[in-house]
């Protein structure tokens, strides 16, 4: 004779049953991990130069991407160079320490990033690093 599960009483079934909840919270977590990469990209399509022996650093909050076409962008907002020193200064006077991240296309003239960090270093920032891509 085997056991009975359920009682002849007819109660309420008083248990929650997880499995569907756990099966529809991977399904979004799977979800997010694929499109956040899509949503977290660039606003400029920049194709970074490629480095054998690069290494990762912090992202700062003085983020610079310089474009083929040579257009800046100071944290997704277009700028130029005038506009990067007095922002450059402000932060400096906060954070004595903060740095500068220069993500600049390939094909951009190497004097355009040198005036671009010349600017950032007028305003104070004296710290900088130069976004590649691995070999």
């Amino acid at each position: 004779m085997g056991a009975s599960t359920q009682n002849d009483d007819q109660e309420p079934i008083s248990q929650i049953n997880v499995v569907p909840f756990v099966d529809i919270v991977l399904v979004v977590l799977i979800i997010f991990m694929v499109t956040t990469p899509i949503i977290m990209k660039p606003s400029l399509n920049i194709e970074l130069p490629k480095a054998g022996n690069s290494e990762s650093s912090e992202a700062g909050s003085f983020v610079i991407s310089i474009d083929a076409a040579g257009q800046v962008q100071l944290n997704g907002s277009p700028t130029n160079e005038a506009a990067i020193a007095a922002q450059a200064q402000s932060l400096s006077s906060n954070n004595p320490l903060a740095q500068a991240t220069i993500s600049a296309d390939k094909d951009v003239p190497h004097g355009r990033v040198i005036a671009i960090m010349d600017a950032i270093k007028s305003g104070g920032i004296k710290k900088f690093a130069i976004s590649t891509d691995r070999k």
